[in-house]
């Protein structure tokens, strides 16, 4: 062990903590598309969907903008298809994304390993769980890898949205 508590040899830790990062940026990084799509949607110029964007304090909220703005009436029924698919590939994606966000670690020293521990408390009809736990394991890593994808591809696929029908850059 470290003095900081990290594994030393545990290689599935220092990897899954390089692909969080990964996850995290791509994340962002696809999030920020969604202000070209509020701009052209809603037939603004940039800077007010930015605004906009900046305004509604959660991926959900803009999420749920630009899916709604994409369900007008006037807007062309394959735009429509290829946002909502693309804003649902984007959203499945967000439980593994706020479950590596909001978990802390918890390391065994004697076997060298690494767990996280969900910072959530799940309501049930007669008691509260928890602090579910998940092994940092192949398994884990191999999951944030297929996250990491699934986001590189839906931000590809937003961005042609984007040049094909013309919205604000």
């Amino acid at each position: 062990m470290t003095p900081a508590g990290v594994p030393e040899d545990d290689p599935h830790f220092s990897r899954l903590l390089t692909l969080v990062g990964r996850m995290n940026y791509t994340w962002t990084n696809t999030e920020s598309v969604l202000i070209h799509l509020i701009a052209g949607l809603a037939r603004t110029d940039t800077e007010t969907a930015l605004v906009i964007f900046l305004t509604l304090n959660t991926t959900r909220a803009r999420v749920e903008l630009v899916e709604r703005l994409v369900k007008l009436e006037r807007v062309d029924p394959e735009l429509r298809k290829r946002v909502l698919q693309a804003t649902g590939d984007m959203m499945r994606q967000s439980a593994l994304r706020n479950r590596y966000n909001h978990c802390i670690y918890s390391f065994d020293e004697a076997a060298g390993t690494a767990r996280t521990i969900l910072m959530r408390i799940a309501d049930r009809k007669d008691r509260l769980k928890i602090g579910q736990t998940e092994a940092v394991d192949e398994l884990a890593v191999e999951g944030v890898e297929q996250a990491v994808d699934a986001l590189q591809k839906v931000n590809r696929t937003l961005w042609s949205i984007v040049v094909d029908y013309k919205f604000p850059t």
